[in-house]
């Protein structure tokens, strides 16, 4: 057996933690993907974290997450009002959750097993990881369309080309989808300096032609003052507040997930200011502005069309240009792209990786993804905007509020910053394989978050789903732990 080594792992604020590499690297819990990042390999800059931000805001799904808001009934402006206020929400767990990645350079699954031990960290982890899937299977599909409009702009015949297919889909349709898919397994594999490459240039990209998109938008809305006129469908405060209170709780949910695994980005950062400097001036403007631009867009299909259409795929689909569609959906395939691979890949590879570190690398964990990506069968979710918003967005956000609790009240509150670095990658270390108080936190948040889908009584907790996980999670847990580190 080798002599063990202690090894100074440096931290961005100049402090070292000792570890011990050569019982670290034996244990089962270790693989090199999981393992701390050194300070030389932290090349992420205020920039990169703007634009991984930028590029992963400027999608299909927040276009449709306004527009969806808008087609169940809402003004512009209450559409507008809910994303801002959802998205300004939820970047104070996403900075809370980022500082322990950056500080000691590890991952969200290893960040885990602070609260929940060394093993139970699998179920936090696990619980994200299918959340991932969902959304991987979601973007995948969204790319898939783009792929098949710009095909037919192209092909002439191409919808019918190799047959009816199935569920409601082409044979070409689904070609589209798993030339897609499979875009993106490539690019995992290529590994992590590929994704900032692809999201440097991805982002300001992706805005240049929406604006164009909201530009032809007007014209042909004869103006702003149409689009701005156009009216909700809720009267009174009393109409508008059941409808709103679950549609905020959505827009948490959209982002709940990265609010999780920031520091599977926050780990390559070079220092807490850049980090946080680079996220708070992107992800809430930014939502703010493309979910204005989807708003607008969608207002003058009313118009133009005389029906709402939320989706952007199906808008440009009209177009008669091929050229002009071949450009867009080719932006929309570069959106798509960047963001599915960024928020949907990096955290569930991770997390498979995770439950099993000796078995499974994060190249092998990204494949595991695209494949439950495709069992959850994404077209279904995407049939209409109350199953996207309603259903979807909202019901995993308990979940994911539920975790985010017990994260930021372990972190921040019980050890108060401090984590044993070598010990996160032990069985036998100070945090032990289980942490009940980590799990019965968590089992207590999503009981009561989504207890009123099956007990009548408790069916307004559920509109409030991400709030009630996290505060009831959270609560649990600085009972059961206490102050004890």
């Amino acid at each position: 057996m080798p002599e063990a080594t202690t090894n100074q792992i440096e931290r961005p604020d100049g402090r070292v933690d000792l570890v011990d590499l050569s019982r670290v690297q034996r244990s089962v819990l270790y693989n090199d993907d999981l393992a701390p990042v050194p300070i030389a390999r932290r090349t992420w800059t205020t920039y990169n974290y703007a634009a991984l931000w930028i590029s992963m805001a400027h999608c299909i799904p927040t276009y449709m997450l306004s527009a969806g808001l808008m087609a169940a009934g809402m003004s512009w402006g209450q559409a507008l009002f809910t994303v801002a206020l959802g998205n300004t929400i939820v970047l104070i767990p996403i900075l809370l959750n980022s500082h322990p990645g950056t500080k000691y350079g590890i991952p969200f699954p290893v960040y885990a097993r602070a609260a929940y031990g060394t093993i139970g960290s699998n179920v936090p982890a696990l619980m994200r990881a299918v959340v991932a899937c969902g959304w991987f299977g979601i973007q995948a599909w969204i790319g898939g369309e783009a792929l098949n409009t710009f095909f037919t702009s192209i092909i002439p015949g191409w919808h019918g080309l190799l047959g009816a297919g199935f569920q409601g889909h082409s044979t070409t349709e689904w070609i589209s989808f798993l030339l897609f898919w499979s875009l993106n397994i490539f690019i995992v594999y290529r590994g992590m300096d590929l994704l900032r490459k692809v999201e440097n240039w991805a982002a300001p990209f992706v805005l240049i032609m929406t604006t164009l998109l909201l530009a032809w938008a007007v014209t042909e809305a004869k103006g702003l003052g149409p689009l701005l006129a156009q009216p909700g469908k809720f009267g009174t405060l009393g109409e508008f507040m059941p409808v709103f209170i679950p549609s905020l709780t959505a827009m948490i949910g959209y982002w709940a997930t990265l609010s999780l695994n920031m520091p599977d980005f926050t780990r390559f950062g070079r220092s807490q200011r850049e980090q946080v400097i680079g996220q708070t001036v992107a992800l809430p403007t930014t939502m703010f502005v493309f979910a204005a631009m989807g708003v607008l867009i969608t207002s003058a299909t009313t118009i133009i069309y005389g029906e709402v259409i939320w989706d952007p795929i199906k808008l440009v689909g009209r177009f008669s240009s091929p050229l002009v569609i071949a450009v867009s959906m080719f932006t929309a395939v570069v959106a798509t792209l960047a963001v599915n691979i960024a928020a949907n890949v990096v955290s569930p590879a991770n997390d498979f990786a995770n439950a099993f570190p000796r078995l499974i690398k994060f190249s092998t964990g990204g494949l595991i993804t695209g494949v439950l990506g495709i069992v959850i069968q994404p077209w279904r979710l995407l049939a209409d905007p109350s199953g996207y918003i309603f259903s979807w967005l909202l019901g995993y956000s308990g979940g994911l509020g539920s975790i985010a609790g017990v994260l930021i009240a372990d972190y921040w509150i019980v050890r108060r910053k401090a984590l044993s670095l070598e010990d996160l990658y032990l069985t036998t270390g100070r945090y032990g394989r289980w942490n009940a108080a980590g799990i019965i936190a968590t089992v207590a948040g999503c009981a009561l978050a989504w207890g009123g889908l099956v007990i009548p009584f408790l069916r307004p907790l559920y509109d409030y789903a991400w709030f009630v996980g996290f505060a009831v999670a959270a609560g649990v847990y600085l009972v059961l732990a206490g102050r004890r580190r």
